[in-house]
């Protein structure tokens, strides 16, 4: 992950807080507009886990030159494959880890130059759609925009999200 020197409130009229601040867990913020649904899912949250949840979508962000949206779950820390899933479809997020209400680690997500294990192959051909024990092996194509496999060379450019497992 990249480091992130200042915090970006979105706050341009001053008004105070979307969301509650939460004593414990992860922030995701400066996630493209509209993908906060998209993050969710990807995380396995579903409305039957335990994670206590806050979803902020199309707040206006100065850093973003646009819309973004922030994600709160109380009580979880994300792992680094976790993080590398949410860089692949908002490679501008940021992921705070909130400890006794305060912000203990700030850090941008990187895109990865290879994907193990997160991503389906759309190819029904390819090796890790069958019985063998294989993770899935992805590259990330060099604009970042998509991925390639490393077992079949399929590519997936469209819909990303509804390959991520």
């Amino acid at each position: 992950m990249r480091h992130i020197a200042a915090a970006d409130t979105g706050d341009d009229e001053g008004e105070g807080l979307l969301v509650r601040r939460i004593k414990n867990g992860t922030v995701i913020d400066h996630i493209d507009g509209g993908e906060a649904l998209n993050v969710i899912r990807i995380l396995g949250i579903s409305g039957t886990t335990n994670e206590a949840l806050s979803i902020a979508t199309n707040v206006p962000s100065k850093h973003m030159g646009s819309t973004k949206d922030i994600v709160k779950i109380s009580n979880r820390e994300l792992s680094k494959e976790e993080v590398d899933r949410i860089a692949l479809i908002s490679p501008n997020a940021t992921i705070n880890i909130i400890r006794h209400f305060k912000v203990c680690e700030k850090q941008g997500v990187e895109i990865p130059t290879v994907i193990e294990g997160s991503v389906r192959c759309p190819n029904p051909g390819c090796i890790t759609r069958t019985n063998e024990p294989i993770r899935t092996r992805f590259a990330v194509l060099p604009d970042g925009k998509g991925l390639r496999c490393l077992y079949c060379d399929s590519v997936i450019t469209k819909d990303l999200t509804s390959y991520i497992i």
